[in-house]
């Protein structure tokens, strides 16, 4: 027999606007009941998320491939929010290419980049906190269109989620009032320093009660998956940004929003664990994936270039794992080699069909290596490698 909801609650409602209930989350870590099933679940993404770190700083180039997998992941955690930018836009905008697609679309994409990318700088110098936080938003919501909604600073009005036009009184999810959330964000900085529980487990908790929090008047959702990425560089559980979910969560959307709400409603927080270290480990597995069939293909453009005696043609080559577009312009600067040198390096790589040019214009022409933005565009993998059936899957 299930416990009764009062005894579940991960939180309590207090008066909101408009005669609203507004909810006001619990301080974490919360009693957890550790089931086979849950207990199942954390073996195996404990054991993917460390056959990712392991092997992900033994590939070739690891640096070099994370640079479109943290695009990959921008593109997809902003799609959750109603971004339509796809990867292979922002990729060849960051080309020079033209694409049809709104600037303001694109450039919300990049922030996610730029946001990730100073969140990993800010590990070396400040602890994961509350200015942590405020950081990330800044970056994030620098110059877009959510921009009015006070970059960097945490909301002093209420806010609350719902579909365009709708109101407290008839919202989805009212989140705290501004007194209560500063409390709220106050025990949840405590938390970030808790170290009882298993990192993937605490990556969990920490993701809901931001969400339930809901500190910003925009750009919370983003936020609370860069947080994420971060909090597991900083245990030490990641050297470098490899992992990530809202690839998971983008293809499983209505579950990610109905795991989130059964802890909120019911306090299930068994069922949100487990779902989200079902995506820790499908994730983890599908980077490896990724990363090594791009170096698999890399290796034999390689060897195809090497029969030419070109350098640069090789140097090409490997820059195609961090961005599948190039200009001739592009990659002369890239390389520190003259025009022509690159230009005939790209001609090799047309002739031998693993550069393919997007335009007739011969200025400023982008090239494109699809077999790579094929690898990175696939669907996200939802089921294990070696199983027909995730342990405890949400979506069976």
């Amino acid at each position: 027999m299930s416990e009764p909801q009062e005894t579940r609650m991960s939180g309590r409602y207090v008066a909101g606007p408009a005669g609203s209930r507004a909810f006001v989350p619990a301080p974490l870590p919360p009693a957890l009941t550790w089931t086979p099933v849950l207990v199942r679940a954390l073996s195996d993404a404990d054991r993917a998320v460390g056959r990712l770190a392991g092997e992900g700083i033994r590939l070739p180039n690891p640096r070099l491939l994370i640079r479109p997998f943290v695009r990959r992941e921008a593109v997809l955690s902003s799609r959750i929010e109603g971004t339509q930018a796809t990867l292979g836009e922002l990729l060849a905008a960051e080309a020079g290419a033209s694409v049809d697609r709104s600037p303001a679309d694109l450039r919300e994409v990049a922030n996610y980049v730029v946001a990730l990318e100073h969140g990993v700088e800010l590990l070396a110098t400040l602890p994961l906190s509350l200015r942590f936080i405020r950081e990330l938003h800044a970056r994030l919501m620098e110059g877009v269109r959510g921009g009015q909604a006070t970059p960097g600073e945490f909301r002093r009005i209420q806010n609350w989620i719902g579909p365009p036009g709708s109101t407290p009184a008839n919202a989805i999810y009212v989140p705290p009032p501004p007194p209560e959330m500063m409390e709220a964000l106050d025990a949840l900085e405590r938390f970030l320093h808790d170290a009882s529980l298993p990192p993937l487990v605490q990556a969990a908790l920490l993701h809901y009660q931001f969400e339930a929090i809901h500190p910003f008047l925009d750009g919370n959702g983003r936020v609370g998956r860069l947080l994420v990425i971060l909090f597991l560089m900083d245990r030490k559980v990641l050297p470098s940004p490899l992992l990530y979910l809202s690839a998971f969560f983008e293809a499983t959307r209505r579950d990610y929003y109905a795991r989130l709400r059964g802890v909120t409603e019911d306090g299930d927080w068994e069922g949100w664990i487990e779902y989200f270290l079902n995506g820790v480990a499908r994730q983890s597995e599908d980077v490896l994936s990724r990363a090594s069939r791009i170096n698999a293909l890399l290796d034999r453009w390689r060897q195809l270039a090497a029969g030419s005696s070109s350098t640069t043609q090789i140097a090409l080559v490997g820059l195609l794992g961090e961005n599948p577009y190039w200009t001739i312009t592009g990659a002369a600067d890239r390389l520190g080699v003259a025009y022509t040198t690159a230009k005939r390096a790209v001609e090799r790589l047309v002739n031998a069909s693993i550069l393919v040019p997007l335009t007739d214009a011969q200025r400023n022409r982008v090239y494109c290596a699809r077999a790579v933005l094929e690898i990175l565009e696939e669907p996200a993998q939802l089921a294990p490698a070696a199983e027909s059936t995730p342990v405890g899957a949400p979506f069976e």
